[in-house]
């Protein structure tokens, strides 16, 4: 996580009785001087933009009206200010809904409640890009889903909840549909796929990522999954069907090679859903978790059909 006050630059900070005169000596020294932060006693008051300095002092009669009074009369006395651990992207939010005149200003950044620095609307944005490039570069290309590392990231951060539950997705049979009609079709299968797991589980506030292939998984924050698990395989099982070339249900004998080269008879797609909670074990560490997954994946494995199972001894849904 990006903090704002890991990106602030200090620029001059000048007290409130200032006056005018004094603040536009310094932005004439400084040609490249955005704005003065005003400050009480380290605190950050008020703040001055190079812009609404100028418009104020260039009004008809606001040479004479302003320049020998204080700083605080032309300040803006609501700037925004934040933390130094404020997140970068709660920051923009902040930023980009202030009014249209002040959404050029600079960020005040404070710690422990003194002045740092500030933050430009540039530099935020510019840091804005390079954090949605790298997290793109985390992405699953074909599904956009979180890929394996904010996948293992988030698996680290759910040991420390009160109650969380882990759900393993595999399309069983998956490679034989690739075989038959090509990864293009296969493709398709998959953003089904996310579709449906995204109707379901991004409601709930619960992560979803893409392992790869026909693999996926979802962190939920409670242990309430069976309905929403056998809402799933309902729906698959209705849809998937429609991928499919109906002469193929037809022909009880046609049959493709398996991975060890082996003719086996076709079989339609089915899910499998490997669940695993803390109701009853608590984990340490996430590897621990994976295996506990993987555990109850191939418990899975042993029944014919979309069926999910949890924690390996409760099965449900498996025809």
């Amino acid at each position: 996580m990006v903090y704002i006050g890991e990106m602030a630059e200090q620029i001059m900070s000048v007290e409130p009785t200032n006056k005018n005169k004094i603040i536009d000596q310094h932005f004439t020294k400084d040609q490249t001087l955005r704005g003065l932060v005003i400050t009480d006693q380290r605190v950050p008051i008020a703040y001055i933009s190079r812009t609404h300095f100028y418009e104020k002092i260039g009004t008809l009669y606001g040479y004479n009206l302003y320049m020998g009074r204080e700083s605080k009369l032309i300040a803006k006395s609501v700037p925004l200010i934040v933390d130094y651990y404020k997140p970068i992207m709660d920051v923009s939010t902040l930023a980009m809904a202030r009014n249209p005149e002040d959404l050029y200003d600079d960020i005040i950044v404070i710690k422990d409640g003194f002045y740092l620095g500030v933050v430009s609307i540039r530099a935020l944005l510019l840091k804005l890009v390079d954090i949605q490039v790298e997290f793109a570069s985390l992405l699953n290309p074909l599904s956009h889903l979180p890929g394996n590392q904010l996948i293992d990231e988030k698996l680290c951060e759910v040991l420390n909840n009160e109650q969380y539950s882990i759900l393993y997705f595999d399309i069983d049979h998956f490679k034989m549909f690739n075989d038959v009609y090509g990864f293009k079709k296969g493709d398709e299968v998959l953003l089904f796929m996310t579709d449906l797991l995204k109707q379901y589980i991004l409601p709930t506030n619960g992560f979803l990522g893409h392992i790869g292939g026909d693999d996926f998984v979802a962190i939920c924050t409670n242990y309430d999954i069976e309905e929403m698990c056998a809402r799933i395989i309902s729906d698959f099982d209705k849809q998937i069907v429609h991928f499919y070339d109906k002469r193929h249900f037809i022909d009880d004998k046609f049959s493709v090679a398996n991975r060890s080269g082996e003719r086996v008879m076709f079989q339609i797609s089915t899910l499998s859903i490997a669940v695993v909670n803390n109701r009853f074990t608590k984990y340490e560490y996430a590897d621990a978790l994976s295996d506990a997954v993987a555990k109850v994946k191939s418990e899975c494995k042993k029944y014919q059909g979309s069926c999910y199972v949890v924690n390996g001894h409760v099965l449900q849904g498996c025809k």
